[in-house]
């Protein structure tokens, strides 16, 4: 279980990347996908953070996750200069496919409840 501080870093980092993704990247791959960023989980020493995303599209997940992690420099750029920490932490974008699991099983419990009904 991760410290109180680290919770607090991981939620502080998440809150930053996803506003320089929203609004600082100009790479289309990134502009025009709708990309949400889930969650953050740094490792203790905050030498690496695995950045969760989840892509909307699903015909843009890959053109996404390629172009942050080129941008992986100019974003770990930027949480240093806004996030006061002794290191920053290279960050590690991961797709995080937990949401369409979720709706996938929204729709099969849907469908059994209905089939139930008749």
């Amino acid at each position: 279980m991760a410290s109180q501080r680290l919770t607090r870093i991981n939620e502080e980092m998440r809150r930053e990347i996803a506003e320089i993704v929203r609004s600082d990247i100009k790479d289309p791959g990134v502009q025009d996908a709708m990309i949400s960023v889930i969650a953050v989980e740094t490792t203790n020493d905050l030498k690496t953070a695995k950045v969760f995303i989840s892509v909307l599209q699903d015909n843009k997940k890959e053109a996404a996750l390629a172009a942050l992690t080129k941008a992986q420099g100019y974003i770990r750029k930027e949480i240093a200069r806004r996030i006061n920490l002794r290191n920053t932490p290279e960050l590690l974008f991961r797709l995080d496919e937990s949401i369409e699991r979720g709706m996938q099983m929204s729709k099969m419990i849907a469908n059994v409840m209905k089939d139930n009904n008749k």
